[in-house]
Order: structure tokens, then sequence, then C-alpha cells
């Protein structure tokens, strides 16, 4: 296992642990190398730092931003960025002002097949209303009974083509990709092997990227199997990107990968944050 989990997130968005636990959990876990990387937010970073400065383990500043491309939902990491640059506040905020009309029409999508109140429900479960989404309305629908378990709900309700599924319109990929850059990051796709795409469209999502500026890739994810991680690792040679590995940890007991506890990169790969380190953006 490797020591390194460049990807999860904490109350901050729609994980349910604070930035000092989540952080404390990863070095009860063996970490060494941590950054979180909360959904369309950066207000958990310091708190999150602070606790990875007391434990004695490198930090670095991340965020997950939601990108529309296409007919696709895929989602870019940040990592090394400067969380109070001012393109980057702005283009988040811009995003969060849209998740709580969506999380209005979810509920009213699954009231029209029996299940009322998931709005209220939702937002009970939410430490902040701007970042509600889809996780806290399975969470609701786990909590009232309606789903066994996060997994099934969005598997039945919050996919597309299901009922409580609302498509929406999110950043560009040249603006997250050109944000996280401005920040002085590096950006990154996010756990790759969750995209419904082939070989062709995956390719030109990566040209895509590319010419954005972006560098890496996910190639250790708590989304990927063991095939999924030799796949990506040989995609991240052939398009000469940089490998990253995160758990993409939410919550104790939601399934997935424990925070801290991501696979180790396959030899091919050149790590994304060796040169993060090379570039000074790891904090001490």
């Amino acid at each position: 296992m490797a020591t390194v989990d460049l990807h999860f997130h904490s109350l901050f968005s729609d994980g349910a642990l604070s930035p000092d636990e989540v952080i404390r959990r990863g070095v009860e876990r063996g970490a060494t190398l941590l950054a979180l990387t909360d959904h369309d937010c950066t207000a958990g970073l310091a708190e999150a730092a602070a606790t990875a400065h007391a434990c004695g383990i490198g930090f670095l500043n991340g965020v997950e931003i939601s990108v529309s491309w296409g007919k696709h939902t895929v989602h870019i990491v940040g990592l090394g960025i400067d969380p109070d640059d001012e393109a980057l506040s702005a283009g988040l905020q811009g995003i969060r002002d849209g998740r709580i009309n969506r999380a209005r029409a979810m509920a009213e999508s699954l009231a029209k097949v029996g299940i009322e109140g998931a709005f209220e429900g939702a937002s009970a479960l939410c430490d902040n209303l701007e970042m509600i989404g889809r996780t806290h309305v399975a969470r609701y629908l786990v909590n009232s009974g309606h789903v066994k378990d996060v997994r099934t709900v969005f598997r039945k309700y919050l996919t597309p083509g299901k009922p409580g599924y609302v498509p929406h319109e999110w950043a560009s990929l040249a603006d997250a990709v050109g944000w996280i850059r401005s920040a002085g990051g590096i950006a990154v796709i996010a756990h790759p092997g969750r995209y419904d795409m082939g070989r062709t469209l995956t390719e030109r999502l990566i040209f895509d990227f590319k010419d954005a500026g972006g560098e890496a890739i996910e190639v250790a994810s708590g989304s990927h199997s063991l095939d999924d991680l030799h796949k990506y690792a040989l995609i991240a040679q052939r398009y000469d990107l940089l490998a990253s590995a995160g758990s993409d940890f939410h919550a104790p007991g939601e399934g997935g990968r424990d925070v801290g506890r991501t696979d180790d990169l396959p030899p091919i790969c050149r790590p994304v944050w060796e040169r993060l380190l090379e570039n000074g953006r790891v904090l001490a």
C-alpha cells in the first residue's frame, strides 16, 4: 500500500468528517503525504494543512472541480493550488451557486416516484448548503430507509436515465484546467475508470485536457480495479501524463478505499507528487 493519498473529501463538500478528522485518519493509516480535494470548495484547506503540519506529514492544497465535457460530467483535481487565487475562487463560487437549484430539482424528481422530502432531508445532512450534492441526497435515502446503502442509491436513482438524476452544466474543461494553472497547481483527470467512455472518447478527453494545459491522470484510485490500475498506468505512459493516486474517501463505511489507503503506482509511472515537490508546492 502506498503512503500517498491525493484525493479525498471532508464535510466542507460531501465528506462526513472534518478536515482535522480526515487528516488524522489518514495519518493513523500510515500516510505521509495527503491532499484534501473537496468538490468545488477550498474552505477546509487551512484546517487540514494545520493538522498535517501538527502531525509532521506533507500536505498539498487541493480541489476537485466538476466539469461538463460533451455529454459527460468529469472531475478534474487540482493539486498544489493557491486557494486564494482570484480566478480559481471566482470560478468555484460560480459552480457552487448552481448546486442548490440542482438539489431542489433532484428532490422534485424523486417526489414523482414517491420519495418525499429529499431536499429538506439532504439539507439537514449538509454542513454547507452551498455544497449540497448527490451524496447528501443519497445519504438521506439511506437514513430514511428507502435504500440499503449509498452505492445502491446511485445505481437506482442518481445516474443518467434514473429518477432523481438531474443534468447540470458545470465548468468547461478549459476553464477548470485554466483556474488550476492560474492558482499554480497541476490539473489531474480524476478516477477515469468511472467514466462511461470507450477508447476513442477517452483519447479525445485526454487530448482536450492536454491542450488546455492538463498534466496528470489518476492511475491508482478507490474506484479502480487492479486491471484499471495497469490500464491507466499504460495510458499515462502513452500520453506522457504524470500519475496520481487517491482513495476518493468520503466517509467511514461507505465503501471504497479508506483515506490513506491507495495502491502503489506501477514502476512505469512518473508520480505527480515528485513534480510538486520540485516546485515547492508541498507544505511541510
